[in-house]
């Protein structure tokens, strides 16, 4: 397809957009969150497992003929995308490409805001969030898996509220729609803002515990904030208590990995029981955090973001896990293990 001066200017300011907000470990955590943009009968929206901060070194967006798109959506199809994108290509589009195709909003910015997800995941947030996003147009959506079945329920949404601008995804993150991609950052820093806690002072690692277990495989994470998980004791109950959105299922797996009774060999072999896998980070309660050698890049991202978003709740916040039915759901999602294969590249 030929573009036109416009249509590149809006490329690229789509891209710089996406390169700023991916940079914020606050706002996006590796190869999560997307962006779209609406234009010339075409849905440009991120690969697939590609990461935002990227969007400026590397190509990221793929062209969807929008209008069969969204017919598809409407018609109830299996699969929407079908024959909307060339194939011949490596790469898939992101698995939120129907929830971008329906929204109204020019461009759609899809982030895994810290400040909004530390609301999202309690049973209470919806009715907390009323005093402090009033005056914008936005509507709370229950958890529903990504892709069609989010797609659905945000259906349901826009039937009642068609120019709804922001969307709060239970135990998920928060959408943007804007008619530019200047006015789609500016509303998702005034939705943080708006939602934004004082993160608690992380507390101090024991070094010395934690290098014992560096020697004998593992490292340090690279952001020591990681260790609030096991240092911060409000932190390490919710944790416990079960994964809290989508990335730290298909990233970090659930249950928490806890250094117990037995060392790291009965660490690894409890996990590998609940999970089929490995694990890739170890958490020593009291004492810190240690991660696998060979940790992908996305799944350390991600311990970032679970250390943010804890040490953003306090302790009494009724916490809402998802269940074990959520759980496999994902594990179980062949887009999701084909993101996560993506994720498992270099940094």
């Amino acid at each position: 397809m030929r573009r036109g001066g416009a249509a590149i200017a809006e490329l690229d300011a789509l891209a710089a957009m996406c390169a700023a907000v991916g940079a914020d470990p606050d706002l996006v955590q590796g190869g999560g969150g997307n962006a779209s943009l609406k234009l010339d009968g075409r849905l440009w929206i991120k690969a697939s497992g590609t990461w935002l901060s990227r969007a400026l070194a590397e190509p990221l967006f793929l062209p969807l003929d929008l209008e069969r798109l969204q017919r598809q959506i409407l018609a109830g199809a299996a699969d929407p995308t079908a024959g909307c994108y060339d194939t011949a290509r490596s790469s898939r589009p992101s698995i939120e490409t129907t929830l971008h195709a329906l929204l109204p909003g020019r461009v759609v910015l899809h982030t895994h805001a810290v400040n909004t997800i530390a609301w999202a995941v309690r049973s209470d947030g919806e009715a907390m969030l009323v005093d402090r996003l009033a005056s914008l147009d936005w509507a709370w959506v229950p958890y529903r898996r990504p892709g069609l079945p989010l797609t659905r329920a945000v259906q349901a949404v826009l039937r009642r509220r068609p120019a709804c601008a922001v969307l709060v995804l239970a135990n998920h993150g928060l959408v943007v729609g804007a008619e530019d991609a200047e006015g789609a950052r500016t509303l998702t820093h005034e939705v943080e803002r708006r939602l934004a806690r004082e993160p608690r002072a992380a507390a101090v690692p024991d070094l010395p515990r934690l290098q014992a277990l560096a020697e004998a495989g593992w490292r340090l994470p690279q952001d020591p904030l990681v260790h609030a998980i096991a240092c911060d004791a409000a932190a390490l109950e919710m944790a416990r208590r079960g994964a809290l959105y989508p990335d730290h299922v298909v990233f970090l797996d659930a249950p928490l990995p806890v250094l117990s009774e037995g060392g790291p060999d009965a660490a690894r072999r409890r996990h590998r029981e609940a999970t089929g896998r490995d694990p890739c980070y170890l958490v020593l309660p009291g004492a810190g955090v240690v991660v696998a050698r060979e940790i992908a890049p996305g799944a350390e991202e991600m311990l970032r973001c679970l250390a943010r978003v804890l040490l953003r709740l306090p302790g009494d916040a009724p916490v809402r896990p998802l269940d074990a039915d959520q759980v496999r759901e994902l594990v179980s999602w062949e887009a999701e293990q084909y993101r996560q294969a993506l994720n498992a590249g270099p940094a």
